[in-house]
């Protein structure tokens, strides 16, 4: 066992290893980047689906789309086992042994082996519509025992991530993980990137959490609609047109942040 545990944190902290890891926090910049261009759009009146889904949708279409999709799985599954080594093996230099920062590793392990997952489903052409997956997932979370309870639950948790997300941007407190630039101008695109990227990722999933609450009390499973489908009832909102570009830039903001995140974050 120790010597297993030994190979696992030499793999860990092996440095190919981690340069492919970081990468899976660019391969999700750039999904962000992509949902807030859609989101965009959708702003000024045209179609697409602002969600993963899209997004990995227009990578596919690009002329290197199949190997690009790869090297993005490739990404996203070596930083989820990246952030379970830290989860289970601790990182280094001490400060960071706190249950908190391992908690908050497993959490982004899955995350980010979701993501894979996820891009693995659209490659062997299995690819679902996030509106309509997610739909399904709450009728049948609804015909469940205690289903409508535990929807809730679901729903009040992605909110209160949100309002955590917006927290940690307008406080700053991403700054501790990051090595932030001795420029002053490098310095301010990085917390300007963060605090506006981590405040428009908080609005999305405080309206998706939001949605899924509503969907459940109504009984109306149809209007769980994601990501996608909380923008598209923001646009439909009083000056929702205006709300929704703001949440579409802060957005790309936060593709820009996790791209710098993936440069610069402290291990």
């Amino acid at each position: 066992m120790r010597k297993a545990a030994g190979v696992a944190e030499e793999a860990a902290n092996s440095r190919t290893f981690a340069a492919v890891a970081r990468a899976g926090y660019v391969v999700s910049g750039l999904l962000h980047l992509l949902i807030g261009v859609i989101a965009l759009q959708l702003a000024v009146g045209r179609g697409g689906e602002a969600d993963v889904s899209g997004a990995v949708t227009e990578l596919a279409r690009q002329p290197a789309g199949p190997f690009l999709l790869w090297a993005c799985i490739a990404a996203c599954a070596a930083l989820a086992l990246w952030q379970l080594g830290n989860a289970i093996l601790g990182f280094r230099g001490g400060v960071g042994n706190k249950l908190t920062k391992r908690l908050s590793a497993v959490g982004q392990a899955i995350v980010f082996a979701g993501l894979a997952a996820t891009i693995v489903s659209f490659v062997a052409g299995k690819g679902q519509n996030s509106r309509e997956s997610t739909s399904d997932y709450t009728v049948t979370l609804m015909k469940a025992p205690f289903g409508m309870f535990l929807l809730i639950a679901i729903g009040a948790g992605i909110a209160i991530t949100g309002i955590v997300f917006a927290v940690r941007g307008f406080r700053q407190k991403f700054t501790k993980d990051l090595s932030l630039s001795s420029h002053q101008s490098v310095r301010k695109f990085q917390l300007g990137v963060g605090v506006v990227g981590y405040i428009a990722k908080g609005i999305a999933l405080f309206l998706v959490g939001l949605l899924v609450v509503i969907a459940t009390v109504r009984a109306e499973p149809e209007q769980s609609t994601g990501l996608d489908g909380s923008l598209k009832a923001l646009r439909e909102q009083p000056y929702g047109v205006y709300l929704l570009a703001a949440v579409a830039l802060g957005l790309i903001a936060y593709g820009l942040f996790l791209m710098v995140k993936a440069r610069t974050l402290r291990t």
